[in-house]
């Protein structure tokens, strides 16, 4: 069938038409083709889908002398198949978006409406709007990403801090467009963030002093101590151990849930990721090999005569070298640091997650929590993908077609909880 090409509109009325119910196939298809039939123009077009029920929005512009007979064709339309319309008429197209684009991601475990409400209210009174939500995850938690405009990155980021805190979400927010978007340089620190182990005290107890060491490390991670003095003190008890304890301590290493599929999926999108440890790069270096990553840094346990001395080789990788390594990656990689993400748990990260364009507290103390910008505090390590923008169905979309189901790590997908 011949359909006549639209007529030349002189006039700026439009007629934005909703329609609602049961969700089936061929709605969209349905409404575009009745606009089709009259020459209408289509100036936006948005479809969600919540439990099985739709919304449907179109913007259209009528053809000249056909805004009637549109009209009566919704209608037929929506009958048709059994929705309700609902259509109004007006003048002209979207205001214009204001600047200001920035993306604010929230987590919940579950995710409270109390909690919800409260950000959402913080978000109008710093004087932005959320142009569009949707959701990244369902479950074990409920991720949402709110599309806003108008705001100021850095003073909502500090405000939806403190109402993360009070309702106990965790919150991102980053500048939005085309920022969100490309290649970044991801860098996670290693113990208790990209592993579960503190391999310090792994490797302490071969030695027989694990709750020594132990208790050393939870004050350094605190920031109660410095990091150099308590690695050098630590270091001191595993004079003696044999060479052979590499081995041992590695084969014993717990990844953190959805370890696998962070580095796995962001490797898909091009990123570089790298490893900046206050461990051991004797542990560290074949980890980071076993998971593709690309750069590894950490301390150097000094071995001779096949045993452990208790000292360091070279210089020690405390939170400004952790920073230093952030920059010279970034660097080597030819990114701006505003294209860099940084992951920790303890307060020689925070020089790192202050360095990066988006620092994550995972799981951390509560000093890292309160200066970082981001913060996730669910077991799952993958929930950083969230952060990106990148949802929990694009990630095992991406696993399908690979035929990588099998290598799943326990990870956010609720077959594993």
């Amino acid at each position: 069938m011949n359909h006549p090409a639209p007529q030349a509109i002189s006039h700026n009325d439009t007629l934005l038409v909703t329609l609602t119910g049961e969700d089936r196939p061929g709605v969209a298809g349905a409404l575009l083709a009745a606009a089709a039939q009259t020459g209408a123009v289509v100036l936006d077009l948005e479809q969600a889908v919540v439990r099985g029920r739709l919304l449907l929005t179109a913007l259209l512009q009528p053809s000249a002398g056909a805004a009637d007979r549109l009209a009566a064709d919704l209608d037929a339309v929506a009958e048709a198949h059994g929705l309700t319309i609902s259509r109004d008429a007006g003048q002209g197209d979207n205001p214009a978006r204001r600047t200001g684009r920035a993306s604010v991601v929230v987590i919940g475990a579950p995710l409270p409406a109390t909690g919800l409400a409260a950000l959402t209210a913080a978000i109008g009174d710093q004087g932005a709007n959320i142009d569009r939500v949707r959701r990244l995850s369902r479950d074990p938690v409920t991720t949402l990403e709110l599309d806003l405009s108008g705001a100021d990155v850095t003073s909502l980021r500090r405000e939806l801090a403190l109402v993360a805190a009070a309702h106990n979400l965790d919150v991102a927010v980053a500048p939005g467009g085309l920022a969100r978007r490309g290649r970044r340089l991801l860098v996670m620190d290693v113990d208790s963030t990209l592993i579960q182990d503190e391999v310090i005290e792994l490797l302490a107890a071969h030695a027989g002093r694990e709750a020594e060491v132990a208790a050393v490390t939870e004050r350094a991670m605190r920031g109660e101590l410095d990091f150099t003095e308590s690695l050098h003190e630590r270091v001191r008890a595993l004079a003696g151990l044999d060479e052979s304890v590499f081995e041992h301590v590695r084969s014993a290493i717990r990844l953190t849930p959805g370890a696998r599929t962070l580095v796995r999926t962001v490797k898909r999108l091009g990123f570089t990721v790298a490893v900046v440890s206050g461990g051991f790069l004797e542990i560290v270096g074949p980890l980071a090999a076993e998971l593709g990553i690309d750069h590894a840094h950490a301390n150097q346990l000094e071995v001779r005569d096949g045993k452990l001395t208790g000292r360091v080789s070279g210089t020690v990788v405390d939170r400004a070298e952790k920073a230093r390594a952030l920059r010279k990656f970034a660097e080597a990689e030819a990114l701006p640091l505003s294209r860099t993400v940084a992951v920790g748990d303890g307060a020689n990260d925070l020089d790192m997650l202050a360095a990066a364009g988006l620092g994550v507290a995972f799981n951390a103390k509560p000093v890292v929590r309160q200066q970082a910008d981001a913060t996730v505090n669910v077991p799952y390590l993958d929930a950083v993908l969230f952060m990106l923008g990148i949802s929990r169905d694009e990630v095992e979309d991406a696993d399908d077609a690979d035929d990588a189901a099998g290598a799943r790590d326990g990870s956010l997908d609720s077959s594993h909880v």
